[in-house]
């Protein structure tokens, strides 16, 4: 029997893998399939004197034969190894082969079974660039990308930690795998019971999970603000994972901080400037009041006495006497107007009393009906902030003058035990969002401003049939009364 006569059974011939046999005495390749024929190239007659390590370089003469002795003489026994095959034009792929020792017409043969890896190799090829990509992405990304597993039963694990884990936490990702509870332990203790709460309501709903808060970072002795994104979905058994990135906002939150604190400064400052302004705008009234106004009287007085010795007979100068006197009523009028347009005297009298004092001179002085309600006719504010509330009551009732166009407001002050609040109703035109984010509404944000120097707030709303609400709300002190009642610590 020669090299070219066909050892192989047809239903080997038809097998969708690769089958070679070899002879075992002389390692010559003897016969391969249609599968191998047609991948290794060899179409037509095999080649005479052609080996396996033609085939297959690198199985030459010497790895065959310790295969052939680790297979022994056991039909039945089988080895698997990888290597590369070479088609007739040169090229070559990875491939497995299974060796098997046959026998066919008394000769010893070794049966190889091929299975061509180059489709396995490709995609291991591919996974390995999305690998390196994906590691190149997340080893780029500010902060710590992770997993994070809760299991039914309460336990949780780090499936998955980024390289970003020690310089944002300052542990070793194998350190915080092996030991999960360091993450909780790093919080500090205030803001854990917010870190949990985020984590069960994440998980109960199986909604995003946002949360921010303090750790302690124990290799640089300091703390960290960091901010937790994930988003869950269910693990099977009970579990839920999370996939995430937590990152450090240390510097934003004291950027976020100063500027909290720097409006603080800025509204303790309006504040003191609206007091100094309110306590200069008493000064001057009182000035006007008795300085000017008792000068004006004493004129009028003198003017009236030099006016009742005038000659009878002199009507040019009763006549100008006349317009002096009436120049001079006219002047303490002004005066008038102007110390109370400073401040008005009525202040002294009450919150009360200021504010339906104000609701009688704007109903006569614009034509505009307007009531005014209150259940307590006294009710107890400090000084500068029932000015300050005084004040925004006035600028409310000028921005219904110049703009609502109604015809009645409906002013309420009502005290809700250890609030004021006053609300301001018309029944005009309302107004637009538009309008009160106008660079030059000075008026509205002045109000806005007042009332958060006084620790209370102000909205804007529609009114009930058309209109606008504006609604002031501040918190009363206790007043000396009830400090004096409440109990002192032993």
């Amino acid at each position: 029997m020669t090299s070219t006569e066909p050892l192989l059974a047809a239903p080997m011939h038809a097998a969708p893998a690769e089958i070679l046999l070899i002879d075992a005495a002389t390692l010559a390749l003897v016969d391969m399939n249609t599968s191998a024929r047609a991948n290794l190239g060899y179409d037509g007659a095999m080649p005479q004197g052609l080996r396996a390590s033609d085939v297959a370089p690198g199985l030459d003469d010497g790895a065959l034969n310790a295969l052939l002795a680790s297979l022994g003489e056991d039909i039945g026994d089988q080895r698997c190894l990888r290597t590369e095959l070479r088609r007739a034009d040169g090229s070559s792929y990875p491939a497995k082969l299974t060796f098997l020792r046959t026998q066919r017409d008394g000769r010893s043969l070794l049966l190889a079974i091929g299975d061509d890896l180059s489709p396995e190799q490709a995609a291991s090829s591919a996974l390995a660039q999305y690998q390196t990509r994906f590691n190149a992405i997340v080893d780029h990304t500010p902060g710590l990308v992770y997993q994070f597993l809760l299991a039914a039963d309460g336990r949780h694990s780090f499936p998955y930690l980024s390289e970003g884990c020690a310089s944002l936490l300052g542990v070793q990702p194998a350190q915080l795998q092996l030991d999960p509870d360091l993450f909780l332990r790093l919080i500090l203790p205030e803001d854990r019971k917010g870190y949990l709460e985020a984590m069960a309501v994440s998980k109960i709903s199986l909604s995003s999970w946002n949360w921010e808060g303090r750790i302690w970072i124990d290799a640089w002795k300091d703390v960290k603000w960091i901010n937790l994104r994930a988003t869950p979905h269910a693990a099977g058994g009970g579990a839920v994972q999370w996939d995430g990135i937590m990152t450090n906002i240390t510097d934003s939150k004291i950027e976020q901080q100063e500027a909290l604190r720097s409006r603080a400064r800025l509204a303790e400052l309006t504040e003191h400037s609206e007091q100094v302004k309110e306590q200069e705008r008493a000064r001057i009234a009182r000035e006007i009041h008795d300085d000017l106004g008792g000068n004006l009287t004493a004129i009028k007085m003198a003017l009236s006495m030099l006016s009742s010795r005038l000659p009878q007979d002199q009507p040019a100068l009763l006549e100008k006497a006349t317009y002096l006197d009436d120049l001079v009523d006219r002047t303490i009028e002004a005066v008038h107007r102007i110390s109370l347009d400073l401040r008005p005297s009525t202040l002294d009298l009450g919150i009360v009393a200021a504010l339906e004092w104000q609701a009688r001179e704007f109903e006569k002085g614009s034509g505009i009906a307007c009531i005014f309600r209150s259940a307590e006719r006294e009710i107890e504010l400090d000084p500068d902030h029932a000015a300050a509330l005084f004040r925004i009551f006035q600028e409310a009732l000028t921005n219904v003058a110049k703009h609502a166009g109604a015809t009645r407001v409906t002013v309420t002050l009502r005290r809700q035990r250890q609030h004021l609040t006053l609300a301001i109703c018309d029944n005009g035109r309302g107004i637009a969002p538009a309008d009160r984010l106008k660079p030059h509404s000075f008026g509205l944000r002045g109000m806005s401003e007042r009332a958060r120097a006084l620790g209370g707030t102000l909205t804007l709303s529609a009114a009930p049939g058309g209109g606008t609400m504006v609604t002031i709300k501040i918190r009363l002190a206790p007043s000396p009364t009830a400090r004096s009642e409440m109990p002192r610590e032993q």
